[in-house]
């Protein structure tokens, strides 16, 4: 891993790692919000999908089990993170393909693999707008002409009880600075920007730690 890139890891901080998966079970409406993204990404058979940001694979398992044909591959910088994956995938039997490294590496990392489909959730939010813009660069670039991207994250914070929530919860942990940019609905524009077509915010989910959107575009040559 270059040592210019750094990252946020998945819960703010790295000691608190460990109670990611719980955080997210009880601050996220998880199960609401995963069930509507992968609804919205149709996995299906012959699917090569790329989980960017994967971090315990929870994600990547709900796909496995809805196509379990389907091709997974999962990027994550983190290397704590990625150990907890691997036991997540053995756990449930699945066969997935993990890389160490950030988003703006992913054609080197899948080394000419062309996804049908890119998903990524709650990552946006913690990174710095440089990030954000190169990620989704890398995203658009490495997925087959008419590949799809499939985002789950926060987004326009659109009410004044959503805005406190998320910045009591998320603004406290992950900091101000990558975040706001996400809670002022940036996200569309950035995908648009990047190339993706029909880019749109397909869906607004309140929850105890702000609202999280869901989010589709498409790569057409």
């Amino acid at each position: 891993m270059p040592p210019d890139l750094t990252y946020t890891p998945a819960a703010g901080h790295h000691w608190l790692t460990p109670l990611y998966d719980f955080g997210v079970a009880a601050l996220t409406r998880e199960k609401r919000w995963r069930s509507a993204l992968i609804a919205q990404v149709r996995p299906r058979s012959g699917d090569v999908i790329v989980d960017v940001g994967c971090g315990t694979g929870s994600m990547l398992a709900r796909l496995g089990k809805a196509a379990p044909s389907s091709r997974l591959i999962g990027i994550d910088p983190d290397p704590a993170i990625l150990a907890r994956a691997r036991k997540r995938f053995a756990a449930f039997g699945l066969s997935v393909e993990l890389h160490l490294g950030f988003a703006r590496q992913a054609a080197g990392l899948l080394k000419g693999t062309r996804p049908t489909k890119v998903v990524s959730s709650l990552v946006f939010h913690q990174v710095p707008m440089d990030e954000k813009v190169a990620a989704l660069a890398a995203m658009h670039a490495v997925l087959r002409a008419d590949g799809e991207v499939h985002i789950a994250d926060y987004g326009l914070q659109r009410t004044p009880l959503m805005r406190a929530l998320f910045r009591g919860i998320i603004q406290n942990l992950d900091g101000r600075e990558n975040t706001e940019p996400n809670a002022r609905g940036v996200l569309r524009d950035l995908m648009r920007a990047a190339g993706f077509r029909n880019a749109e915010e397909t869906l607004v989910i309140p929850t105890p730690s702000g609202s999280i959107s869901l989010y589709r575009g498409s790569r057409i040559s």
